[in-house]
């Protein structure tokens, strides 16, 4: 049987597999299949592990600006209270990356959600941080980064990773997300699926669904000009075509929203910059 479950995410990631359902939501196949194979508390426990690992090894740094942390955390809630409603149960940790080069993001297992301080600078206004954040918590609704480790590394590496009995894997696993983000590579499926509930998400709380959108352009104009910064692109490709779909999939579903939030932000990139 877990062959099989394997098998099905194997085949959801090579297809990009997701069938239509009720309120124009998506129901992802390979999510039931890892939700099979790892347990919330498995996903909780693993996404603990690279944290630590993060910490430890990769040696990130956290912002210590209480101000900006406060800022980030805040603009969180509301979106991820709309993620609540699609995978409830997930106790979301939010934690700020100070490198103002690195424009990034990335989410784990068990609700870990990293913003870097450079992703801050980077975008225009609000709804383009709420974009992201939507998306990345697009993942963990829809366990893409379970999928993914379950794919390249295996079950039973996975789940020992998870019980803190194979540090190797938890040690691949963080040097990619520290590095490139590499060791999280999302299928297509799985990326068109987390634009839709990023949009979905941030138009619900009244920012401008199109945040996404626009960031990818913004990313996109600046690629191959500032090397080695817009880590986000290297596992977030900003083709014409996504852009399409994203803003296509807002028109069809009559997502709505007008806040910017381009005065916020402004205030905390001032912060930062000093």
């Amino acid at each position: 049987m877990k062959r099989i479950l394997l098998a099905v995410v194997t085949l959801t990631y090579a297809l990009g597999f997701s069938t239509g359902c009720a309120k124009g939501k998506k129901f992802n196949v390979g999510r039931t299949a890892a939700s099979l194979l790892i347990s919330d508390q498995q996903e909780n426990q693993l996404g603990l592990q690279v944290k630590q690992e993060l910490e430890t090894k990769e040696k990130i740094k956290y912002l210590e600006d209480p101000t900006v942390v406060e800022y980030v955390r805040n603009l969180s809630t509301r979106i991820l209270q709309q993620a609540n409603k699609d995978r409830p149960g997930v106790k979301w940790k939010i934690n700020v990356i100070d490198d103002p080069k690195t424009v990034n993001a990335f989410a784990t297992p068990g609700g870990y959600l990293y913003v870097y301080t450079g992703l801050l600078l980077a975008a225009e206004n609000e709804a383009e941080v709420a974009g992201v954040m939507g998306h990345e918590a697009g993942h963990v609704v829809g366990r893409h980064s379970a999928q993914a480790m379950l794919l390249q590394y295996g079950e039973q590496a996975v789940i020992e990773a998870a019980l803190g009995k194979n540090a190797g894997t938890v040690s691949k696993i963080a040097a990619g997300l520290a590095g490139n983000g590499a060791a999280l590579a999302f299928s297509r499926g799985n990326e068109t699926e987390a634009d839709e509930l990023g949009a979905r998400y941030i138009s619900a709380v009244n920012y401008d669904p199109h945040g996404l959108a626009t960031f990818f352009q913004k990313l996109a104009a600046q690629e191959g000009k500032t090397p080695a910064v817009l880590k986000w692109l290297s596992t977030h490709p900003a083709s014409a075509d996504r852009v399409t779909h994203i803003n296509k999939y807002i028109q069809q579903n009559r997502l709505t929203g007008a806040e910017l939030g381009g005065n916020q932000l402004a205030a905390i990139k001032q912060r930062l910059r000093k």
